[in-house]
């Protein structure tokens, strides 16, 4: 059995947070939502009751435990996002 998720380590009130099985990236428990996806939104300017709404299926505590672990894995989050950023070069 793979390892079930990066929280179990690290309890939160509200259960786990992450798992690393969308694509290799750490995502919400119950969603495919990656981690560096809400923390780019955040960078953007989306606050927690903008996220809320454009993610029904997140709760607070998802977001609390999402900001946890970017902070836990910094270099991780920010790799993710400039891969995905990144424009793919058509020539």
């Amino acid at each position: 059995m793979p390892p079930r998720l990066w929280m179990s380590r690290f309890p939160r009130r509200g259960g786990n947070a992450t798992t690393r099985f969308c694509g290799g990236e750490p995502c919400i428990v119950r969603t495919r939502i990656p981690v560096w996806v809400l923390v780019r939104a955040r960078e953007l300017g989306s606050n927690e009751a903008t996220l809320l709404q454009a993610y029904p299926t997140l709760r607070a505590e998802d977001l609390a435990n999402a900001w946890a672990y970017a902070r836990a894995h910094k270099a991780e989050i920010e790799q993710q996002i400039r891969e995905n950023e990144e424009l793919p070069d058509l020539r």
